[in-house]
């Protein structure tokens, strides 16, 4: 079976984007975030994942209002960057795990999820930019990938709850999966942010400390809120936070913290980073 190795969790934020394009990772402004990878650097270097599997939201890049499903996986060969006006550089063709996914798809169909099957499929900035943060300065993909896109945007959006049950699907879906390869899963997104309307700047740090202790030993917890509760304590655009649920359910039960990182603001946004790292039953008793 497939080896699920942990979880990286982090903000997606266009600007992050452009911050490393420019070379400001020890920019005051920006230092405090990007030095919070340093461990997860480290850890990926000693994990050494063949696959990630990516839960995030599209921004309009591959799915619009007209059309928005509420899960979407790629089953492509490979995946390409366009430009989305935010002045990010296009980034090289991203190669899939192509077989993994559609292991990985028949699995959540035959677990009762109704999801988009996409053999061409655009990843946006909610994607990239995590993987630049994670391999910066990288020539080549160290990573065949497994995107899985949430509804963020249209309403009606999915639960926490059911979110969270996606990815212990998709857990499952792994560790039944008859390969070797080594599986680093992301949740992307948040955390607290609002980007327009009468609430623009909006940044809720209990809530994002609440996430933050709670998304390792208790993730249940993150499910007691809906939608549209998730949406007045973190922001319009920290319903985010769906995306990290989704991929903390991916990891399994067990799991011990690595690394966290929180930072405000960074363009209107609580950026976070943490690193879960999955704990086997021979690591329990030892």
């Amino acid at each position: 079976m497939a080896q699920i190795v942990g979880g990286i969790f982090t903000s997606h934020v266009p600007a992050i984007g452009n911050a490393i394009a420019k070379g400001l990772q020890d920019d005051p402004y920006w230092k405090p975030f990007f030095d919070g990878f340093h461990p997860v650097h480290r850890w990926l270097a000693a994990a050494k994942p063949d696959v990630a599997v990516l839960f995030y939201n599209d921004h309009g890049l591959n799915f619009f209002l007209d059309k928005m499903p509420t899960f979407a996986v790629g089953a492509a060969a490979r995946y390409e960057n366009a430009d989305e006006g935010w002045g990010l550089p296009v980034m090289a063709p991203f190669p899939g795990a192509q077989a993994l996914s559609w292991h990985i798809i028949e699995h959540l169909v035959a677990s009762e999820f109704d999801i988009t099957m996409c053999q061409e499929m655009k990843v946006d900035h909610a994607l990239t930019v995590p993987l630049a943060l994670s391999w910066p300065g990288a020539d080549t993909r160290p990573v065949t990938i497994v995107p899985i896109a949430i509804n963020t945007v249209q309403h009606p959006l999915p639960s926490a709850k059911r979110c969270l049950a996606l990815g212990r699907a998709v857990h499952e879906a792994l560790r039944s999966w008859k390969s070797d390869e080594r599986v680093v899963v992301f949740g992307t997104g948040g955390l607290s942010h609002q980007l327009d309307g009468q609430r623009a700047g909006f940044i809720n740090k209990d809530y994002d400390h609440f996430c933050l202790e709670n998304l390792g030993p208790a993730p249940d917890a993150l499910t007691r809120h809906s939608a549209v509760d998730i949406i007045e304590l973190a922001g319009s655009q920290g319903i985010e936070i769906l995306n990290w649920i989704a991929a903390r359910g991916a990891l399994g039960e067990s799991v011990r913290e690595v690394s966290r990182n929180y930072h405000i603001p960074i363009s209107n946004t609580a950026a976070a980073t943490m690193l879960l790292e999955t704990v086997t039953a021979l690591q329990k008793v030892a």
